[in-house]
């Protein structure tokens, strides 16, 4: 209880100061290579190698045949638990994305300074699951027509996001944009703001961030969907 509390406390004080410095303002398109926090060199120590919940690899190697992907949603703390259940998911990794800062901690990324994202990462079984499928999931599970906030989180931080780890994957999910563009126009839902590109770096976010909230079930949760079925 102590922990979920420590953690929770740090978020709302996080958000607190970011209104009060007006960093919401800022958009992640400001932020260019040369003006980006200078971050470091080697990985953030201390995460663990095992997954909370399903016990598997953390860290490559991962299983011969899986497949990356990379979704920013909001808050990865629910859109992890989005993800890890699905069969044919090997692992999934909170991290930061779509930024220039590399290794950033939390706390340089809830700056916007970084130009990354929250993300999480997905490894998955392609002969289980396909790619269609959790694109499915990205679509329904939050709100991609808000730009650069869900819910009550705001700023680029917060952005929606697909990083693709293949051309294939590039072509899929701008495909699934459209489509998910006509549902929305149907339902007289806004303009798709999602920022779609290839070969994004992922930098795994602190160990406290892994499967949040499975470690902590109580806690904090943005996810909200716009209620739109995606048809693909």
């Amino acid at each position: 209880l102590l922990y979920t509390i420590k953690f929770e406390v740090v978020w709302y004080m996080n958000l607190f100061s970011k209104a009060l410095l007006g960093i919401f303002t800022m958009g992640a398109s400001q932020v260019t290579a040369a003006t980006a926090l200078p971050g470091r060199s080697n990985p953030l120590q201390g995460i663990s190698e095992v997954h909370a919940v399903n016990g598997k690899r953390m860290f490559p190697p991962f299983p011969e045949g899986t497949i990356s992907a990379m979704f920013g949603m909001g808050c990865f703390w629910g859109v992890e638990r989005k993800f890890w259940g699905i069969k044919g998911v090997y692992s999934t990794h909170v991290g930061y994305a779509g930024g220039f800062t590399p290794n950033p901690t939390y706390e340089e990324t809830c700056t916007q300074a970084t130009g990354h994202a929250e993300v999480v990462r997905v490894i998955y079984h392609p002969d289980q699951v396909d790619y269609d499928a959790l694109l499915k999931v990205f679509w329904e599970n939050h709100d991609p027509t808000t730009k650069d906030r869900q819910g009550n989180d705001s700023g680029p931080v917060y952005r929606s996001a697909i990083y693709c780890s293949s051309p294939d994957q590039l072509e899929l999910a701008k495909k699934s944009a459209q489509i998910y563009q006509e549902d929305l126009k149907s339902a007289s839902r806004g303009e798709i703001t999602t920022e779609i590109k290839l070969d994004a770096v992922f930098y795994y976010a602190e160990d406290y961030h892994q499967q949040y909230l499975h470690k902590n079930p109580g806690g904090y949760c943005s996810m909200r969907g716009t209620g739109v079925k995606c048809s693909m």
